[in-house]
């Protein structure tokens, strides 16, 4: 798995606050473009963030599950974006001396995807998840302001 860490000057609360609202993932996914629909109950085990890949007129719609969560600390998505593939996204949260130190490890798990040899997914990844992590930074201390 690819893995990028970041500080964001936030409580874990506040970046959980974030994560927990389906709608705000376009703000901050690298590739999402827009949001379709976002099942009730997110991020519940099971639920699904309904939304398109993609730049206009090239969108792809898709879906991304929840597999695993323990509130405020771990999510663990299956994210599609096919013809791509799918990915396990692995996202936690600790505190750390006021702030929160945010994990992601990523890796394709079907799909052309897992054909890419794993250290050049991982480059591909790590430059995606770093710009992601900023802009998840910019949404939270944004809004702590």
């Amino acid at each position: 798995m690819s893995t990028n860490v970041r500080t964001i000057h936030a409580t874990p609360e506040q970046v959980w606050e974030v994560l927990a609202d389906g709608w705000l993932y376009p703000l901050f996914v690298v590739g999402a473009s827009r949001m379709r629909e976002v099942d009730t109950g997110w991020p519940a085990v099971g639920t699904r963030l309904h939304h398109s890949v993609g730049t206009w007129p090239l969108l792809v719609d898709d879906t991304t599950e929840v597999l695993a969560l323990d509130v405020g600390r771990h999510l663990r998505l299956e994210a599609r974006a096919w013809p791509a593939g799918r990915a396990h996204v692995d996202l936690r949260l600790e505190e750390s001396g006021g702030a929160t130190l945010v994990t992601i490890e990523e890796d394709a798990t079907g799909g052309p995807g897992v054909l890419v040899p794993k250290p050049l997914r991982d480059v591909q990844l790590h430059a995606r998840n770093t710009e992601t992590l900023q802009r998840l930074a910019f949404v939270v201390e944004g809004r702590t302001r």
